[in-house]
């Protein structure tokens, strides 16, 4: 059983306000393209489809137009709902589309169902599991169980528990969640920090676990457990990654090939750094895509440059982001003291710096798990 497995394709994303639908549109046909090539059984859409539970007309039309194209490629596609996703939204018409082999995830219900293809080797279970948070297990679970469910990892044990996974079968999971120990980019969204963890042990049971919500392809672990990534970069901290669709061949129970296959981007990413002379002159810039691409620049200056990211876009056409390392803003960062990469810190690592820096001291275990339970309420409350 041949699988494509995608994720986070975030359609609608607006970075520094500049819209990226062209690059979407780029990039989801070269997808559509290697689904053609590779003529797999199943495309595996792990979440964030949209990058806003309500999307524009705009991002709705080009998500229709891909789906469109897929659903010609091959007989099943399995999409879940992201925590960028309405679940809701996502699910309507799903009754529809299964007759089209389109596997939409319903609203978590406490018992999800699997959808079961078959191959030479026998049967293959496929699950969807939406982005859920523990509030959703613990509302379909009787009473003397809810008090089992008190973080993310105990939440998703109990939901995979409630599947009655035969592990005598090969089985699939999509699913939507952070895992321990995985690598995070700055383009997610970091919520509730340690909150949200699930230790990839949770997901025992299965054969192949198609995870969505990190950007960044990688394995956890095991390669059973894989984050396919986002097909495009979403912000610098991304540069050096290389974005792919993983191909999954599963063979008989135990036995898992695998293949990543490069996605090219109509612009690529590129951190710049040096003074304003450098990077103005044609020597530095000449015979590279930089002109086109999407770049932040860093200048060295001492002095600031007056106007800079006007006179730089005249020859950086994509400048999304001008910053200066010099000594002024050295000394102005230690000065006020504010927390090193503040934008991928969780509430709780940057309640606790503040927290320290005004008592000198570090949170109790009872305070950090106070402090988890009112971030917890806080989230549930957002959704």
């Amino acid at each position: 059983m041949k699988f494509i497995h995608i994720s986070d394709l975030h359609i609608g994303k607006r970075v520094n306000e500049k819209s990226l639908i062209d690059e979407q549109v780029h990039i989801l046909s070269q997808i559509c393209t290697i689904v053609r090539e590779q003529n797999p059984d199943a495309v595996l859409i792990a979440g964030d489809v949209y990058d806003k539970a309500v999307p524009s007309g705009e991002a709705v039309l080009l998500f229709d137009d891909f789906l469109t194209r897929l659903s010609s490629l091959t007989e099943h596609i399995f999409i879940i709902s992201g925590n960028h996703d309405s679940a809701e939204r996502m699910a309507f018409g799903a009754r529809l589309m299964e007759g089209k082999g389109i596997h939409l995830s319903p609203v978590y219900d406490g018992s999800p169902e699997p959808v079961t293809l078959t191959d030479s080797y026998g049967a293959v279970d496929m699950y969807m599991l939406p982005y859920i948070r523990p509030v959703h297990v613990r509302h379909f679970l009787p009473d003397e169980e809810k008090e089992e469910v008190v973080s993310y990892d105990s939440a998703i044990r109990k939901a995979v528990e409630k599947m009655g996974v035969d592990k005598e079968r090969r089985n699939v999971l999509i699913t939507h969640q952070f895992v321990t120990g995985a690598l995070r980019s700055e383009s997610e969204d970091v919520n509730v920090g340690g909150l949200d963890n699930v230790e990839a042990s949770a997901f025992d049971d299965f054969d192949y676990v198609a995870l969505g919500h990190l950007h960044r392809p990688q394995d956890c672990g095991d390669e059973r457990f894989r984050y396919s990534g986002s097909p495009l970069k979403y912000s610098f901290s991304e540069v050096n990654d290389n974005k792919s669709v993983t191909v999954i061949n599963l063979k008989e129970k135990g036995i898992l090939e695998r293949e990543l296959v490069p996605l090219v981007p109509l612009h690529d990413w590129h951190d710049l750094r040096g003074t304003y002379e450098q990077l103005t002159s044609r020597g530095f810039y000449a015979g590279t895509t930089w002109t086109e691409d999407f770049v932040r620049i860093t200048l060295t200056d001492e002095q600031d440059i007056p106007d800079a990211i006007g006179k730089l876009r005249t020859i950086y056409h994509n400048l999304m982001e001008l910053r200066y390392d010099n000594r002024r803003t050295r000394a102005g960062v230690a000065a006020i003291g504010s927390s090193a990469k503040a934008d991928t810190k969780s509430p709780l690592e940057l309640f606790g710096e503040l927290y320290f820096k005004q008592n000198g001291d570090n949170m109790s275990a009872q305070q950090e798990e106070y402090l988890k339970g009112v971030i917890e309420k806080l989230m549930e409350g957002e959704r």
